[in-house]
């Protein structure tokens, strides 16, 4: 998964891009509000976290012209500007979830992977397709009710997939998804790593499957 973090602290916003990817959430950022829009039009987001004290534009301003556009994404505004009013306002503004500095990395991962879940249409902490399952608990998959053993790229490769069950995704949208900068990383790898889970899958009735001209699939079937 890859968010868009708007934060105008240098640090703070170095240090949690660092963090959020030890949790398998990959975090570009920006630290002006005039940046974030433009952003969002340029990739494929699956949340942004948002900052209230920005530069250029503040997150209020940022907030409005997302929704103003009809804009799904989730939003989970993270501030210092921890009041009641603040609280309400930005949540009846279009804000999913409301997060006051000083926070716990946990917890801020914890609201991210469920904002991101419910706009899936699931708010579930298990996502599955027929006997895989991955649990974002553990951060571990299952087949069969087993644990199934995969290296770290072949881990986050299919965990991408199951998070977009029956959604065909380009190798460019997986590996978007996989690593943190795809400049060194030829998309061709992502043909390897599929090729490794099919066989991991084999007898399983979880196939990836692949759709011409719009890439693989997930799904489950005999």
């Amino acid at each position: 998964m890859r968010i868009l973090l708007a934060e105008d602290e240098p640090e703070l916003a170095s240090w949690l891009a660092r963090a959020l990817e030890r949790g398998g959430l990959l975090a570009d950022w920006v630290s002006d509000g005039r940046d974030v829009l433009p952003s969002l039009a340029a990739r494929r987001y699956d949340a942004l976290v948002l900052d209230l004290g920005l530069p250029g534009l503040d997150g209020h301003q940022v907030l409005a012209a997302l929704r103003a556009t009809d804009q799904r994404l989730p939003v989970l505004i993270l501030t210092a500007r921890d009041s009641l009013i603040e609280r309400v306002g930005t949540l009846n503004q279009g804000a999913d979830d409301f997060l006051a500095k000083p926070f716990d990395l946990a917890e801020l991962e914890a609201r991210l992977h469920a904002l991101i879940r419910r706009a899936r249409g699931s708010a579930h902490w298990r996502q599955s397709c027929g006997p895989l399952a991955w649990d974002a608990t553990t951060r571990g998959f299952t087949l069969n009710e087993a644990p199934l053993t995969l290296t770290p790229r072949e881990h986050a490769v299919l965990r991408v997939l199951i998070q977009h069950v029956g959604e065909p995704l380009s190798k460019a949208e997986i590996l978007d998804r996989v690593v943190s900068d795809e400049r060194d990383v030829n998309p061709e790898a992502i043909e390897v790593l599929v090729h490794r889970l099919r066989k991991r899958l084999a007898g399983s009735q979880v196939r990836i499957g692949t759709l011409r001209g719009l890439g693989y699939v997930l799904e489950h079937g005999a």
